[in-house]
């Protein structure tokens, strides 16, 4: 099967995405960018091509257009402004709102019938706007969510520990923000629960860290961009391999009517089934407070 990839937004996020597939066998066949500096773009892409002697995987890379979308299997959605020094995610807001109408639109113009992949910030509420841009089934629209954040979370316990981070089952939920939280009381290692490894202190502390792992990055060099561009590969690599992996990703919760990260099964249909965990009642109050943080950034839009 020909598999076909247009990330629109070509920025450290898109590119990061790149060049990490280029690094990993893919499903992916053919890579088309879009980005308003064409020119860049263009350098872009023959640095890209040049990696190709050594790649595992073969991938046709060129520049292209949104009628490229027409027979796209995903279109990754990276654009938008970064977060700066001081900002927070939701900041962001007003900035991208206006830009994803237009790209969702000219994506969906030209019949597009794949799967929408967004990884730009404020993420929940971006793809809750491209899904009412788009108009096209919830399933076939997700976000990159809290699978970076989870990413930090298990690289974090896993120094504490010493437990490799691809054996620890621990995941951020909610939203991707200031909001999102660990739920403690689900989080094991082959079935033993994290608690016996970690203080409460322990788990504070960490919740803290990944918390802030965005801005201390940012503080550091600008913005982030090599962990969301692995993510972006991982949940590629989910759909187009129709896996039914697990994932945080950004999905439809049709009860409050809004996208949010929980565990969810992902393949080739997009989100096949998000997975709702049970909450300890402290749990609860965190995931509805998260909930409310998201609608009220919609309805102020």
């Amino acid at each position: 099967m020909y598999n076909k990839i247009v990330v629109i937004g070509c920025g450290n996020v898109g590119m990061s995405f790149c060049y990490a597939l280029l690094n990993q066998n893919t499903y992916v066949n053919e890579l088309v960018l879009i980005d308003t500096n064409e020119k860049r773009l263009e350098g872009e892409i023959m640095d890209l091509n040049h990696c190709l002697a050594y790649s595992p995987t073969k991938i046709n890379i060129s520049l292209g257009s949104y009628s490229d979308c027409k027979d796209a299997k995903i279109v990754i959605i990276a654009a938008g402004a970064n977060q700066n020094i001081g900002e927070t995610r939701m900041d962001l807001i007003h900035k991208n709102s206006k830009i994803f109408e237009s790209i969702v639109h000219n994506v969906v113009n030209n019949d597009f019938k794949g799967i929408f992949l967004v990884a730009t910030n404020p993420l929940d509420i971006m793809t809750y706007l491209t899904y009412k841009y788009a108009n096209l089934p919830y399933n076939r629209i997700l976000g990159t969510g809290t699978t970076l954040d989870t990413a930090r979370l298990r690289f974090i316990i896993s120094e504490k520990i010493g437990v490799s981070p691809k054996d620890i089952q621990a995941y951020v939920m909610g939203e991707h923000g200031d909001s999102e939280f660990i739920p403690w009381s689900n989080a094991n290692i082959a079935l033993k629960s994290l608690s016996s490894y970690l203080t409460n202190e322990d788990k504070l502390k960490i919740e803290e860290d990944v918390r802030n792992s965005a801005y201390e990055i940012i503080k550091r060099k600008g913005s982030t961009y090599y962990g969301i561009g692995m993510c972006l590969v991982r949940i590629t690599n989910a759909i187009l391999g129709d896996e039914n992996v697990i994932l945080s990703v950004s999905a439809y919760d049709k009860e409050n009517g809004i996208y949010i990260s929980t565990p969810a099964i992902v393949n080739s249909s997009g989100v096949k089934e998000k997975i709702y965990v049970p909450f300890n009642d402290e749990e609860k109050e965190k995931i509805k407070n998260s909930i409310n943080v998201i609608k009220d950034a919609i309805n102020n839009l």
